[in-house]
């Protein structure tokens, strides 16, 4: 798809040689950054190890997390959305020129190279992890993959992303090694939850994913199904997350994750669960679930990390 930018855009680009320092912060989008550093500091909770006496490798995995994974990220799917953006949103960096020339894609390779080179500092298996989160980055929005035009697909790699490679990363730095099984079980069940989130934050977009013919789980499914799919995807790994909480010995931490998932239910049923209401105003009941459900769902990430992490490091 082609777009012609706007004059003011045309003129930026005329002048513009190199971003502003301001204009590639912006591409790099610094409010996305929590979730993938809320998932890791969960990964080293976990770990058991003290974060006093560990400090320096937490403030690195922060940094690795957020600033350069995440940040790169935004940065691919920026340039590669470049064209539409021109047409959508042409304030962004990239359409306005503020962002000028192929900087956009500069910029993403270069994070791609720094977060390797950082990863390395911490071992063979954070190496590995950031090398995959490189890997589906840019499958979600480069091609030939384009992940992100299958809400099925692309919601899948950004929460496996954005929780499970982040709480990995979180847990092996800690480790200095590979996680215990336990971790990894907590890393894995809450990126499969988290798919539901994503596809909540894609009701924002229906009309313009159905113009586009970008087949998110609303546009495919339908809203009221979509928000029913979602909500059954975040509830069945926390009830195993609760389940095993149990098996491992860890009982006051299971009735905390059940209570949270308790309230989050409630909160189903109240925003996502009455068809016509849904139907009538999706963005916005998707919109305060996710202000309030998936803050509850939040919480139980790290009180189940809190939970295996106080066995763990009596463990250790």
């Amino acid at each position: 798809m082609s777009a012609t930018a706007s004059p003011s855009a045309q003129t930026a680009q005329a002048v513009r040689r190199f971003p502003s320092l301001a204009a590639s912060l912006e591409l790099l989008k610094p409010i996305t950054w929590f979730p993938p550093m809320w998932a890791f500091m969960c990964g080293a909770v976990s770990s058991g190890a003290s974060f006093l006496d560990n400090w320096h490798l937490v403030l690195g995995g922060i940094v690795l997390s957020g600033p350069l994974v995440c940040a790169m990220s935004q940065a691919i799917n920026d340039w590669h959305d470049r064209h539409v953006d021109a047409i959508n949103e042409p304030e962004r960096p990239i359409p306005s020129g503020r962002v000028p020339g192929r900087w956009g894609l500069y910029i993403a390779i270069l994070w791609s190279c720094l977060s390797l080179a950082w990863a390395a500092l911490f071992g063979y298996w954070v190496l590995a992890a950031t090398v995959i989160g490189i890997f589906m980055a840019w499958a979600y929005s480069a091609p030939p993959f384009r992940l992100k035009l299958n809400g099925w697909y692309g919601n899948t790699a950004v929460a496996f992303s954005y929780e499970g490679l982040a709480w990995f990363t979180g847990a092996a730095i800690l480790f200095g090694g590979l996680p215990d099984y336990r971790i990894i079980a907590l890393a894995v069940l809450y990126s499969i939850g988290a798919h539901g989130i994503m596809t909540l934050n894609d009701f924002k977009s229906v009309a313009g994913d159905r113009e586009m013919n970008v087949r998110t789980l609303p546009v495919q499914l339908g809203e009221h199904r979509a928000a029913m799919v979602a909500s059954v995807i975040m509830t069945i790994p926390q009830l195993v997350v609760i389940g095993l909480l149990v098996v491992w010995n860890l009982p006051s931490f299971a009735v905390i994750v059940c209570a949270l998932l308790a309230a989050q239910i409630f909160l189903m049923v109240k925003y996502l669960g009455n068809r016509d209401q849904l139907l009538a105003q999706p963005k916005r009941n998707a919109a305060l679930y996710n202000a309030t459900g998936t803050t509850l769902y939040v919480l139980g990430m790290l009180a189940s990390a809190i939970g295996v992490g106080s066995g763990l490091g009596g463990i250790q």
